[in-house]
């Protein structure tokens, strides 16, 4: 059974930064694509961005040039790196794993962006 454990989360204010991290257990994670998804109460969870295995990207819209998705596969960690937070950036972040069209998710780390 794979495991992800996120960490970064917090509060922090506009403009500001924070840097998520996702660590999975097991042996497939190189073999994967990983994803960061959020979800804002309310609201449904949206994809935020995605990295293959290959390394190739992808971004929401809403995040393209304040936000950057990289993965270390001899850590078994995927980070995204959040820049000029916004106020509605705000939500419980998700790590992704997709491995064999089988997905698996983390517990979800609060980011809460507010002055």
């Amino acid at each position: 059974q794979v495991q992800l454990v996120e960490s970064g989360g917090g509060l922090v204010q506009p403009g500001g930064s924070l840097r998520l991290s996702c660590t999975a257990s097991g042996s497939i994670f190189s073999d994967s694509a990983m994803g960061w998804y959020r979800q804002a109460p309310g609201k449904q969870r949206e994809l935020v961005a995605t990295i293959t295995r290959g390394g190739i990207i992808n971004y929401a819209d809403s995040v393209k040039g304040r936000f950057t998705i990289s993965r270390d596969n001899a850590k078994d960690t995927v980070y995204l790196q959040m820049n000029s937070l916004k106020p509605e950036d705000t939500a419980v972040y998700y790590c992704n794993l997709e491995w064999r069209l089988r997905n698996f998710w983390g517990q979800g780390t609060q980011v809460t962006v507010s002055s």
